[in-house]
């Protein structure tokens, strides 16, 4: 079963994401904050994330950032209520980064998974 980290400091956003993944098969690891998330990505292997950019604690892209620092094939998916464009170009961390726009359908979420997971096999280029 693959394990998604979601981080997200939106408690009910973070369930909605957990639901669907979990109806999903996939197992699923919380986090409130990006310290949270960095802090279970390094104690626990995962074959996802799902990163808000805007964190209470932090930017999502530093926390995208770290997470690709220690995993650099790692299909992350950005969430936001702004545009990808807005935040892409910051680092070339985010480079395959997969942006979903809030508010989004859970139809949305997996998609999104999906092209996290071809961008970085190569498969397709960054989606957005």
């Amino acid at each position: 079963m693959p394990r998604v980290l979601i981080i997200d400091d939106q408690k009910d956003v973070r369930a909605m994401v957990a639901i669907v993944l979990r109806v999903n098969r996939y197992e699923v690891v919380e986090a409130d904050s990006g310290a949270a998330g960095v802090k279970a990505f390094t104690e626990v292997g995962f074959d996802a994330a799902i990163v808000d950019i805007f964190l209470g604690d932090t930017s999502g892209v530093e926390v995208i950032t770290t997470l690709r620092e220690l995993a650099p094939s790692l299909p992350v998916v950005a969430v936001s209520g702004m545009t990808a464009l807005d935040f892409m170009e910051q680092s070339p961390h985010l480079a395959s980064v997969v942006c979903l726009q809030k508010p989004f359908r859970p139809n949305d979420l997996l998609q999104a998974r999906r092209k996290a997971q071809a961008a970085v096999d190569g498969a397709i280029q960054a989606a957005v």
